[in-house]
Order: C-alpha cells, then sequence, then structure tokens
C-alpha cells in the first residue's frame, strides 16, 4: 500500500490546502504547520464573547462560539471556499472535529442534539452536499452526539448570504426561511447549530427562532468561522 501511495503521489501529490506542500503520514487536507497557524477564536472561553453580543436582543441562545477567524486573504478564507465551492466536504468535517476537539469540557459539552443550517434542496441539488452538515458530523464525532438533518428545513430558496449586503437585507432575506419537520424531535431538547461562517447572524437567528418554536427547547450555535461584520 505504501508504495501505490508513493507512486500516485509522484503524479497527484498530496498537498497542504493552505500552503500547497506536501503532506507528511498523519496530516490530512492541512499540514501541521499551517494547522497551528489558524486563528483560532477560543471564544468558548468567554461566555460574552463577540458571537454571543451579536445576538442580545435579537435571539436567545445559551452559548456562542466560531473555530477561527476568518478575514479577506487568509488561510481561513481558502479553507472554507474549498469546503463550500470546491467539493471538500470531507474537508470540513475534519475542521468541525477540530473545532469539536477544543469544545470538549466546554459548555458547549451539555447540547443534546446538533443541526447544521440546511440548504434548500434547489441549491442541494447544484452542489450536491451541505457544508454546514459536514462540518457538524465533524463537530459530533468530537463531542460524542447525534447529528439530526430532518428537522430544521428551509421552507424557501433565498438568494446568496453575501458579506456585502446590509444587515436588515440579510434579515429580510432569511426572517421566514426555516422552520421545523417535526417539532417534537427538538421539545425539551438543547440544540447545538452549526453552519459555515457567521457575519451578521441572520441566518442563525432566523434558525433560532424556528427550533426554539419547539417546546421547552434550548438552542446554542457554534460555527467554523466568524468575519467580523
Amino acid at each position: 500500500m505504501d508504495m501505490f501511495e508513493g507512486f500516485f503521489g509522484l503524479f497527484w501529490p498530496n498537498v497542504c490546502a493552505c500552503c500547497s506542500t506536501g503532506l507528511t503520514r498523519g496530516e490530512k487536507y492541512v499540514c501541521s504547520h499551517c494547522m497551528h497557524e489558524l486563528p483560532a477564536t477560543n471564544f468558548h472561553k468567554d461566555i460574552d464573547n463577540p458571537i454571543a453580543q451579536a445576538f442580545w436582543g435579537r435571539a436567545s441562545i445559551e452559548y456562542a462560539t466560531a473555530g477561527y477567524f476568518f478575514r479577506k486573504g487568509n488561510r481561513v478564507q481558502k479553507l472554507v471556499h474549498q469546503v463550500k465551492y470546491r467539493g471538500q466536504k470531507e474537508m470540513g468535517a475534519m475542521l468541525g472535529h477540530e473545532m469539536g476537539k477544543s469544545l470538549c469540557g466546554s459548555s458547549f459539552s451539555e447540547v443534546d442534539l446538533i443541526a447544521p443550517v440546511p440548504l434548500h434542496p434547489k441549491k442541494f441539488r447544484v452542489r450536491g452536499y451541505n457544508q454546514s452538515e459536514w462540518i457538524a458530523k465533524g463537530v459530533a464525532k468530537a463531542l460524542d452526539k447525534p447529528v439530526d438533518v430532518q428537522t430544521l428545513i428551509r421552507l424557501f430558496f433565498t438568494t446568496s448570504q453575501t458579506i456585502q449586503k446590509k444587515r436588515l437585507n440579510r434579515w429580510e432575506n432569511v426572517s421566514s426561511s426555516f422552520g421545523l419537520n417535526n417539532p417534537d424531535t427538538f421539545a425539551g431538547r438543547h440544540i447545538l447549530l452549526i453552519d459555515d461562517v457567521v457575519t451578521t447572524g441572520a441566518t442563525l437567528e432566523a434558525c433560532i427562532h424556528a427550533v426554539l418554536s419547539a417546546p421547552g427547547s434550548k438552542v446554542s450555535v457554534a460555527t467554523l468561522a466568524y468575519a467580523p461584520a
């Protein structure tokens, strides 16, 4: 097996998604150096972090965090772009797992169920996968929690939530776009919502309100990356 891996590596080298250097044994998608250099937020250590503050007065949540800072041109932007648009869904699971490991032993360990922000079926057919679902799978593996992809659903197709959109426009774009397929699944449970990037939080806010329509439910949010507005 090592011989075949070495042979094919000459023609299709396994390189880091950030710096394009060859990966060594035990490395996957991102080299150890780039992984170490990813700008972690450590928001899970501060209950009043910027993401939590963004929801004050807008939606009732228990905890909020993001794994890494997303800035134009940085490593995180490059990775998110590949996960979201270049078909690298397994990389999303790996990055989600890395984030999930940092949440072990924190307040996020209290959640009962993990739910990714859903795509509309039309967009799912075009992309072929939901990147947030794959990130959720990685987080779930680290936290040893189940993933639910059936209950929270997107009701309407919306245009892309680009960073350039103003907050009000983003909220109007998604405010009634989500609902629950079976509210009893979330009733009385603590749900961890997972998304790829949070900027203004409009999409997550709409999802939070949908989840909280289930009696007795609680919500926390975790995103792979945080892009300051």
